[in-house]
């Protein structure tokens, strides 16, 4: 039988139809909005181009269902709506509000031409279109010439009744200048967009990723998200800021000291001077704007010190946020010969190219852009980051990217042709024990060995033998008069340290029955991390490294480790804050200055030329908060304010050590804005956070000018014999120290096996 003649015949050509409006829609969206953290770039950018000043953010379950920006720009055109609504009762197709969720309707580009002179963010007319028809879309909007706001609702791209039975028609609305964007119910018609997205925590991450990149492109913008109910922001950055100062607030201190300045044009040629270097970006511009290969760039880049395990690449290509697998593997390039195997640079680096030389229209989210002379480009731009590195004047910092979980304090492991000795020395024996060896029972002769430590096992413990300070005889002004034979010791060069005998107080926990602070115990003991803890209690003081970037050397066992004792400081300075809450010391001022004479001195030297109040009322509202609360503040905090306004005694957190009182005036300022009042737990826990910010060594802000030396030897004074035996005794140190604050630089049995090989 012929299976042949049994065989389906083929089937003809399927017909080709015309997809429906609101599915072509739909699948335009999901090429734009991919996740929240992508409907707020778009709308951060529409926020951008609207001059505005300050833009805040609420979320609400990472993004998904809720998603709120409001910003003080320009606002959209209502009032032709408004006049002709009046007039005739109709409705007018002049006014922005109907159309503003279609689909490519912009006010950027007219014509094909203005795509090749783009300076706005946006210009296709997607964004709103996109958010509309995978969410429920609300619009405020107010501008300056409005008398109120103005509210409406859209689905699909078009106005849709805020409220059933009621007419599409925007609708007035209280309101303040600007527009404010809800979005909600993200992908509610996409179940599979959804499925797909991560938790919520995650994609809140990723919204505060965005949010901290554009923060620090446009650091004169201020930027705050936050989550929806919750009383506190989770990223807040100040209008007028420079770029350094964002990058310090959101990326931390210890990111921001490692920072280089690196400027770069197309009219610069490779052997320009440092001043041709450091020309002004924008009068760069001014000059090339002829020019259309013209282009300049200007990058913070970090230094041969910093290291860290992933790259951070902050790339902007004429202000737009973009990726670029090659620029980021040319500066990795640039960094493989500097850094050690498995570290990584932090890089912010923004690119200005003339407008005709650059397509932005290449990527649906505008994620990538081509421009002339790429290759070209960012050759010298590598160039300019290598001749920072290497004139820097800053030296590198060996160390070994190893972890400090598990295996720290146990025994060296011994070789597999270990040797067994006779009785060691009295000293041998004692260092055996510091290592944990104990003698081994031998049955046949009734005896106990001591195992042998070679001598790249063996462990400094004695106090007494030299630190860095001791090579350098130099008195410290901080010194007591009675300190045995000092000065016969620094002119005879001894090897023992010159130190003064001090006898740290025991320093008892209060008792306190609030809740509030019995939480935030509790926190302090949960975020201990034990193998720290370990390395700081028997940790050996080495020297201070550098006063300005708060660097010392600490050993432990056979290890080295590179410590930023200013956080360390500011963990122990908040604990201890934690543990006296209610039963601080005191010490007094004499003569008692001025409360609002402090703060008006700390507010003259901020920029508030953006802010809404004047330096007057700013300090009024900070004054008339903290004076209202100093009977409380004098209770449970030992600041003395008095009735008429003198600050009389500050807070003791540590005897024997004295806070930089050059930082009192900003400390008494940022009990205003930086305090929590709304709520018992956030108040406590921010008012001894900026209580420890005040006490760290060191000034708030590091400064390039020389200090006093004699201020510079009385702090290293106090970091040695006060700052680290209170940090053996006292601090519980979170894992958080163990990102970036706290590396080893060297052990003793590598070093050792290092030098076998010379």
């Amino acid at each position: 039988m012929d299976t042949r003649s049994q065989s389906p015949e083929p089937a003809g050509p399927k017909p080709i139809r015309r997809l429906q409006e609101s599915l072509i829609n739909r699948i335009a969206a999901g090429e734009i909005i991919h996740r929240p953290a992508s409907a707020l770039k778009e709308l951060i950018e529409n926020s951008l181009d609207a001059g505005a000043t300050s833009i805040r953010v609420t979320v609400k379950d990472g993004g998904m269902k809720l998603l709120q920006i409001q910003d003080n720009g320009s606002g959209i055109r209502v009032r032709d709506w408004v006049k002709i609504r009046n007039a005739a009762n109709v409705f007018s197709q002049t006014s922005d509000l109907p159309i503003l969720a279609e689909r490519f309707t912009t006010s950027k580009i007219s014509t094909f031409s203005d795509l090749s002179q783009l300076a706005t963010y946006g210009f296709r007319g997607e964004a709103l279109a996109s958010v509309s028809h995978v969410a429920h879309l609300t619009v405020m909007t107010k501008t300056k010439s409005d008398t109120c706001a103005w509210k409406a609702c859209y689905e699909d791209g078009a106005l849709i009744p805020a409220k059933p039975g009621l007419t599409p028609d925007p609708k007035p609305c209280a309101g303040n200048d600007g527009t404010t964007i809800i979005v909600e119910d993200l992908f509610h018609n996409t179940p599979t967009r959804l499925s797909a997205l991560r938790s919520s925590s995650e994609e809140y991450a990723r919204i505060l990723d965005v949010m901290t990149k554009y923060a620090i492109h446009n650091s004169s913008v201020s930027f705050v998200c936050k989550k929806a109910g919750s009383p506190s922001s989770d990223l807040a950055t100040p209008s007028g800021s420079t770029t350094q100062q964002a990058i310090r607030l959101l990326y931390g201190h210890s990111v921001a000291k490692e920072l280089i300045h690196v400027t770069v044009s197309s009219s610069q040629s490779q052997d320009k001077d440092k001043e041709a270097e450091a020309m002004d970006v924008d009068d760069e511009r001014e000059l090339e704007k002829d020019d259309p290969e013209a282009w300049s760039a200007e990058a913070y880049v970090s230094n041969a010190s910093y290291q860290a395990k992933k790259t951070v690449l902050l790339l902007f290509i004429n202000n737009r946020l973009v990726d670029s697998a090659r620029i980021k593997r040319s500066v990795e390039a640039t960094y493989s010969s500097i850094l050690p195997k498995g570290s990584s640079p932090y890089i912010y680096l923004s690119l200005r190219v003339d407008p005709r030389s650059v397509d932005v229209n290449v990527h649906p989210t505008k994620r990538e852009v081509h421009f002339l002379n790429e290759e070209k480009i960012i050759e010298r731009i590598c160039d300019a980051i290598q001749a920072a590195l290497s004139g820097g004047g800053r030296s590198r910092v060996l160390e070994y990217q190893t972890t400090l979980t598990g295996g720290i304090m146990g025994p060296a492991k011994e070789s597999k042709g270990k040797e067994k000795a006779k009785d060691l020395p009295e000293p041998d024996k004692e260092q055996n024990e510091e290592e944990g060896e104990h003698p081994a029972t031998s049955s046949a002769v009734g005896t106990s060995e001591k195992k042998k430590v070679y001598s790249h096992h063996k462990v400094r413990t004695s106090t007494q033998d030299r630190t860095l300070d001791s090579m350098f005889p130099v008195l410290s002004p901080a010194q007591a008069p009675e300190t045995p034979n000092r000065n016969t010791q620094a002119a005879s060069g001894s090897t023992q340290p010159i130190r003064q005998a001090i006898k740290l107080r025991e320093i008892k926990q209060s008792e306190c029955y609030l809740t509030s602070v019995q939480e935030l115990r509790k926190e302090v003991e949960k975020a201990r991390h034990k193998n720290l803890t370990e390395i700081l209690e028997k940790n050996i003081f080495v020297g201070i490294v550098d006063v300005k970037r708060c660097l010392s050397l600490i050993q432990h066992s056979t290890r080295l480790y590179l410590v930023n004792h200013d956080a360390f400081a500011q963990d122990l300075f908040y604990q201890l804050g934690l543990r006296q809450f209610g039963n601080l010391g005191r010490f007094k001022l004499s003569p008692p200055p001025s409360f609002k004479a402090m703060v008006k001195l700390a507010v003259d030297t901020e920029e508030t030329s953006k802010s809404r109040f004047s330096k007057e009322q700013i300090v009024e509202m900070i004054v008339n908060t903290v004076i209202e609360r100093r009977e409380m503040l004098q209770e449970y905090f030992s600041l003395g304010i008095s009735g008429d306004g003198l600050v009389e005694y500050l807070p003791l957190l540590l005897r024997g050590y004295t806070p930089n009182l050059d930082k009192l005036p900003s400390f008494l300022m940022r009990l205003g804005p930086q305090v929590d009042w709304t709520s018992e737990k956030k108040c406590f826990e921010t008012f001894l956070r900026e209580l420890a910010l005040f006490y760290v060594p060191g000034p708030l802000i590091i400064e390039s000018t020389d200090g006093d030396p004699d201020e510079e030897k009385a702090e290293r004074w106090q970091v040695e014999h006060v700052l680290f035996p209170s940090l053996r005794r006292y601090l519980r140190p979170p894992k958080t120290l163990l990102d970036q604050d706290i590396v080893q630089v060297a052990n003793l049995p590598d070093l050792y096996r290092v030098f076998e090989r010379c």
